[in-house]
């Protein structure tokens, strides 16, 4: 009974788990392309380390070491990794630290005073970033692991008192060690929980697409690792900017990425482009009216030449007014992507009407339009773009079959209408496209699209178009340039 019960459960849990309607999968061949621009910015912010003063006595000797600064970093060996749990790990084995300090040496009333060049070899980090979906839905760095050590230094002395320092040299750089060691796990904490995580508010996760429409691109749950790579599963939906808690129920098949050979890989299902359709019907954008000059003077005739036997009926002060042409979208258009393509189905309602001046509107017909559009799907740097071709077109009355056989010399006509004037306007809109969640300086190159029965796929390659260093700094807090904050955890957890 009791399994019966947990079983339910488990069933009922899944039933309400709700469907991504975009997935992000990050593989391991990406880390080698993240790993050279992380080490360059890892190597920038060690060179930051500051190193309290060393002071000493040994016997009638005194000794301070003071204005510590790394000026080389050498990570010879290093490996970056996907760790299951929700971790990158990084490690670091046999790097070196190139060090630069001024030395003051007081033995009884002799001074000796200077800058020295000193070297930290063996340097080891094995650090760890476990990453987690915030409350707002974002991912962030929720916290980092971090074990470092330095094996041994080496001071080359000199001055007038080379072989007192000499003497000295081992409690000086076993200090100086013990210090460093202390130092390095309180940057790396500070780099991924506060510089890491500035990057990573740079992915959008509810905003804007236009002044109509935006989108959500809200983590549904924490990200899953495993040990060839990180998978993100994201809300991918639209609404309407003046409705923002409309939202429409995805039932659409769940996108799947079963592929690792490319650097990152894009889905989308069709709930994905359904939400942005439904949204856009919901802000009323999808209609079109066209009067007077607008109408192409060819189609203009051939209304009036149809609709000559009702025009004739009316007034004269009716009869030589501008036409109007309105298409209004009934009902939500529809995606639906198969392996051989995919397509947008959409319904319209046509009225032709006569707009005398001042006066009120003289509907001539009422038809209903039925559209089908290829859609091509596009992937440039991080927005997503469309192209829309129109390919089958069909009108038809209402009212009945024979009024719907008067209305075929219309179809060639109006469907060269849209062909020149209404699709060139939906291609504007729809290639300039909507971003997908990936932070600033990182675009994608190279993508290829594959489709799916019920969603889309998108494989490409990484590029930084701009440098990890550049985009930390230019939305770095103004209130964390000092790595030694208190969101570092104590260095005697973070050092071993």
């Amino acid at each position: 009974m009791a399994l019966f019960g947990a079983l339910f459960l488990a069933l009922l849990a899944g039933a309400q788990a709700e469907i991504p309607g975009c997935k992000i999968r990050i593989t391991s061949t990406a880390l080698e392309l993240v790993k050279q621009e992380g080490l360059r910015f890892l190597e920038q912010e060690l060179e930051t380390i500051t190193i309290p003063d060393l002071r000493g006595r040994e016997g009638q000797f005194y000794y301070n070491i003071s204005e510590v600064k790394v000026m080389e970093l050498q990570l010879t060996s290093s490996e970056l990794h996907f760790q299951p749990e929700q971790e990158l790990m990084l490690q670091i084995n046999n790097g070196s630290l190139g060090l630069r300090f001024r030395r003051q040496l007081l033995y009884w009333f002799f001074y000796d005073g200077g800058y020295i060049n000193a070297s930290a070899e063996g340097v080891s980090i094995h650090t760890a970033l476990q990453l987690s979906r915030d409350p707002t839905g974002r991912m962030k760095v929720s916290n980092v692991s971090c074990q470092a050590s330095v094996s041994r230094m080496h001071a080359a002395f000199g001055g007038t008192f080379k072989k007192v320092y000499e003497f000295l040299s081992m409690f000086i750089t076993s200090g100086m060690r013990f210090l460093l060691n202390q130092q390095i796990c309180p940057v790396l904490y500070h780099a991924g929980t506060v510089l890491l995580n500035s990057l990573l508010d740079t992915v959008p996760v509810r905003s804007a697409v236009d002044e109509l429409v935006g989108i959500d691109y809200s983590l549904l749950k924490d990200p899953v690792a495993s040990a060839s790579s990180l998978d993100m599963e994201f809300r991918g939906a639209f609404f309407p900017l003046a409705d923002s808690n409309w939202s429409l129920r995805n039932r659409a098949v769940e996108p799947q990425l079963p592929e690792e050979e490319r650097m990152v890989y894009v889905a989308f299902s069709e709930f994905f482009f359904d939400s942005a359709m439904e949204s856009y019907f919901q802000a009323g954008a999808l209609k079109l009216s066209l009067v007077g000059a607008k109408v192409p003077h060819d189609l203009d005739m051939l209304l009036r030449a149809t609709y000559f036997g009702n025009i004739v009926l009316l007034s004269p002060a009716v009869i030589d007014s501008p036409l109007k042409l309105e298409l209004r979208v009934t009902a939500p258009p529809r995606c639906t992507i198969k392996p051989s393509g995919t397509t947008i189905s959409v319904t319209a309602s046509v009225t032709i009407a006569l707009v005398p001046p001042n006066q009120p509107e003289v509907k001539l017909s009422s038809m209903t339009m039925d559209a089908r559009l290829s859609a091509k799907m596009a992937l440039r740097g991080k927005v997503l773009r469309t192209q829309l071709d129109l390919r089958r077109f069909r009108i038809y009355s209402n009212q009945s079959a024979l009024e719907s056989l008067a209305l075929i010399p219309l179809q060639a006509p109006l469907k060269t209408m849209l062909q020149i004037g209404v699709m060139p306007m939906l291609n504007e809109r729809t290639w300039r496209g909507v971003q997908i969640p990936l932070p600033e300086g990182i675009d994608f190159v190279r993508e290829v699209v594959t489709n799916h029965a019920g969603f889309l796929t998108i494989g490409a390659d990484l590029h930084f178009a701009k440098g990890l260093r550049e985009v930390i700094e230019k939305n770095r807090p103004a209130n964390t340039r000092n790595p030694q904050a208190p969101s570092a955890p104590p260095p005697s957890m973070a050092a071993v």
